[in-house]
C-alpha cells in the first residue's frame, strides 16, 4: 500500500482507481486501496530519505492519531463489500486486505493491547476467581514487542517507555476506532496537524532578519486545556489496582500497574 510521506503516484493509476476521494480522513489509504484492487503494485524504495516533521504538541499528537485511528476503520466499513465484490482480485488477495491489513492491523491489534494491558490485567487482580498464566501476561508480548523493535536498533532503549506510552495511546486509538466503524460523531473530523518545526523557524528568522520584526511569542495554555480526563480516569483506576495487588496480590503486577498509572497521568495532563 501506498500512504503518508513521499508516495510518487502514475497518473494513470490514479484515474483508474477512480480519484481521490474524501469520503474518509484516509484518502491516501483508500486511493491506494482501490489502485492495488485494479492490480496496481507498490515499490517501496528502502534507501531513499525523506525528511518529515512530528506534531508540535501532545494535544496535535493526539489529534494526529484520532485521524489515523477512525479513517481505516472508517474506510473498512465504506470497502468491505466493494472488496468481496471484486472480480479482478484472487480470493486469497481479499482476505489478505480485509482479515490482515484491515481487521488485524487497523482495528483488533488496538483494541487488543488496550483491552488486555488496561482492563483486563488489572481487573484480574481485583477477581482473583480469574487468572492470566505468566506466559501469556509477561512472555508472549515480550518476544513480540523485541521482534517489533529489531528494525529500529538506534531506539532499543526507549522500547521500555515505548510500551508504556503505546498502551495509554491504544485507549485514544481504541475510542478512534469504535467512531470509524460506527462512523459517530467525530468520524469526519478533520484537524490538520500542527507542526511547528525547522521550516517554520526558519521562515520566522528570514522575515526577523527582513523587517526587524519580533519573533511570534509562543501561545500561552491554560493548564485546564491540557487535561485529558479519560486518561486521568484511568491513571486512578490503575493506581487503585496496583494498590490492592501490592497488599493483596502474589504475582507482583503492581510494579507494571504504577508504571503504567504515571504514564497514564503524565499524558492525562497533557505533557
Amino acid at each position: 500500500m501506498n500512504a503518508g510521506t513521499a508516495g510518487i503516484w502514475r497518473i494513470a493509476a490514479i484515474n483508474e482507481a477512480g480519484g481521490w476521494k474524501d469520503r474518509t480522513t484516509v484518502e491516501d489509504m483508500d486511493l491506494a486501496v482501490r489502485a492495488s484492487l485494479r492490480g496496481w503494485k507498490f515499490v517501496y524504495l528502502g534507501d531513499l530519505q525523506v525528511k518529515s516533521e512530528l506534531p508540535s504538541t501532545f494535544k496535535a499528537f493526539r489529534f494526529q492519531q484520532h485521524r489515523w485511528s477512525c479513517g481505516p476503520a472508517n474506510l473498512f466499513r465504506k470497502m468491505v463489500w466493494e472488496i468481496i465484490q471484486n472480480k479482478k482480485v484472487k480470493f486469497w488477495k481479499k482476505v489478505y486486505v480485509i482479515y490482515s491489513f484491515f481487521f488485524v492491523r487497523k482495528i483488533i491489534a488496538h483494541m487488543v493491547t488496550f483491552c488486555f494491558y488496561c482492563v483486563v490485567l488489572p481487573l484480574t487482580i481485583l477477581i482473583p476467581e480469574v487468572w492470566v498464566p505468566i506466559w501469556g501476561a509477561v512472555y508472549i508480548p515480550s518476544v513480540i514487542t523485541i521482534l517489533n523493535s529489531v528494525g529500529t536498533p538506534r531506539s532499543i532503549h526507549l522500547l521500555f517507555y515505548w510500551i508504556l506510552f503505546e498502551n495509554v495511546m491504544s485507549l485514544h486509538r481504541t475510542k478512534a476506532t469504535l467512531i470509524g466503524l460506527l462512523e459517530a460523531g467525530r468520524a469526519n473530523e478533520w484537524v490538520v496537524t500542527e507542526k511547528l518545526g525547522d521550516a517554520v523557524k526558519k521562515a520566522a528568522d528570514a522575515a526577523k532578519n527582513k523587517n526587524n520584526a519580533k519573533a511570534p511569542r509562543k501561545l500561552k495554555f491554560k493548564f485546564t486545556d491540557r487535561l485529558n480526563t479519560l486518561e486521568l480516569g484511568f491513571a486512578a483506576f490503575l493506581f487503585l489496582c496496583g494498590c490492592y495487588d501490592f497488599v493483596h496480590g502474589k504475582n507482583n503486577y503492581f510494579v507494571y500497574l504504577f508504571l503504567q498509572t504515571i504514564t497514564f497521568f503524565i499524558t492525562g495532563i497533557g505533557y
